[in-house]
């Protein structure tokens, strides 16, 4: 009877979004423990690609392994950029996706129909509370080992997702869906809880590869529904670009 009033009592924990790929975007997200094992999370980040969908999730784990934001060595393919798949190992599955309603497991990872969208000045907000129920088990204990991952940046700085600056999403295509650009798919922005590693590597240890490469067989057909919703929507804001000039 005394669990939810534990949760609520916790703190809130604070995570300082980094650009991950020389996008320049930055932000802050609020994780706050709420009544009933309830998580508050609230987010603002600037620098995003300006009136475009940004999939964004919490990653990271609730049994003892430690993820933490990938660096420039991730890039295995040396493309310049970070993307999904080099990414993945480093930050871990999806542990929440931070839809704006609906679903917040990881069958909704991309489903940009339901992911917030920046504004004309790049500018991106969110705040929602999510029911215990909706929580994966642990999530409040294991604050401190969860970081925010948020994907979709513009490259070739002209407003919106192509594939004129980095071809097709590797990512995507992997899934067997064709037509994504990679700008879509790569992470823009990861940050970690201040002040949470190192030094406090949670009890297991550091993940050494059972989490996400294992998991992406079973990942791919869940989020190949949402890859086809992010094509439409980067479509139809190419349309819309092309018919103002």
């Amino acid at each position: 009877m005394f669990g939810p009033v534990a949760h609520a009592q916790q703190e809130a924990v604070q995570i300082q979004l980094q650009d991950l790929n020389g996008t320049g975007a930055t932000g802050t997200a609020t994780l706050t423990p709420a009544a009933g094992g309830a998580l508050t999370v609230s987010i603002k980040a600037s620098g995003m690609t300006p009136n475009s969908p940004h999939a964004q999730h919490i990653h990271g784990s609730a049994s003892g392994h430690d993820f933490m934001c990938p660096t420039k060595s991730a890039d295995a393919d040396g493309d310049g950029f970070v993307n999904t798949e080099e990414g993945l190992p480093a930050y871990g599955d999806i542990f929440v996706s931070l839809t704006t309603q609906g679903d917040t497991t990881k069958a909704s990872g991309l489903a940009v129909d339901r992911m917030p969208m920046a504004n004309a000045q790049g500018v991106l907000t969110y705040e929602r509370t999510i029911e215990a129920s909706a929580l994966p088990a642990g999530t409040i204990e294991h604050l401190k080992d969860l970081h925010v991952v948020q994907h979709g940046i513009d490259v070739n700085g002209n407003g919106t997702y192509d594939m004129e600056a980095l071809g097709e999403s590797t990512f995507a295509k992997s899934l067997g869906v064709n037509g994504i650009p990679e700008e879509a798919t790569n992470p823009a922005t990861c940050g970690m809880v201040s002040g949470a590693a190192p030094g406090s590597v949670p009890v297991g240890g550091v993940e050494t590869g059972s989490g996400p490469s294992a998991d992406t067989g079973r990942q791919a057909l869940l989020l190949s529904g949402g890859l086809v919703l992010l094509g439409a929507a980067g479509m139809a804001l190419v349309r819309r670009r092309t018919s103002r000039q």
